[in-house]
């Protein structure tokens, strides 16, 4: 759906790849539309809209057709702001584990626009908060996740955050990693915690190029 802007309304259009002027009010307005398939089309047009991050965060939250809130999410993540990151972070308090799941696989896919937000997702209160922060740094492309999860593995004082970070550290850690894993060891004294630390650091030292 392509709604186009009415000729005589000096109203800022947004950049589109196709070329079209579009009708941000009108698309707005469309994504509370009682049609499922008119809310899905325009929270697609309003992928090229940074001005739309807001409309888009707050239909998200009352959005109830799963493929509609798809498109929604997939929208925020093209526009791809920390405004975006952050409205989906918000999203990690939700109830609907599957609204969940889905913020989490799309702030993985922002990791320029998610670097400010995770370290503050993961100095959380909420512990739970922290997990999900630390899933996000599983598949992060962005060269400070080792650096996020060793000060997870020296610092939280949870076992079960510590141990999220432990089941990636391995899976991307390297040398600089094993004084943190042998610390951590020692600090909990737990056995599951000291049979993590150890696969980590075969697996990272099984990683190493051959000499």
């Amino acid at each position: 759906m392509a709604l186009l802007q009415k000729s005589g309304q000096p109203r800022p259009a947004p950049d589109d790849p196709t070329g079209r002027i579009l009708d941000v009010e009108a698309l707005e307005r469309c994504l509370h539309d009682p049609s499922a398939d008119i809310r899905r089309r325009a929270a697609a047009d309003l992928a090229s809209c940074q001005q739309a991050t807001q409309w888009l965060l707050t239909q998200l939250q009352q959005e109830t057709i799963p493929s509609v809130r798809q498109v929604i999410i997939t929208s925020l993540t093209r526009i791809n702001t920390t405004e975006a990151v952050q409205g989906l972070a918000t999203c990690l308090r939700a109830e609907d584990a599957r609204l969940r799941n889905d913020a989490i696989e799309a702030m993985k896919q922002m990791p320029d626009a998610m670097a400010p937000v995770i370290e503050e997702l993961l100095q959380d209160q909420d512990p739970d908060i922290r997990i999900f922060a630390v899933n996000i740094l599983e598949s992060l492309c962005h060269e400070q996740v080792e650096n996020w999860l060793l000060d997870v593995m020296d610092n939280d004082a949870s076992i079960n955050v510590v141990c999220a970070a432990l089941d990636i550290i391995g899976e991307v850690g390297t040398e600089i990693a094993l004084p943190v894993l042998e610390r951590t060891a020692r600090r909990f004294n737990d056995a599951y915690v000291g049979f993590a630390c150890d696969l980590a650091i075969r697996r990272i030292a099984d990683s190493r190029p051959a000499s």
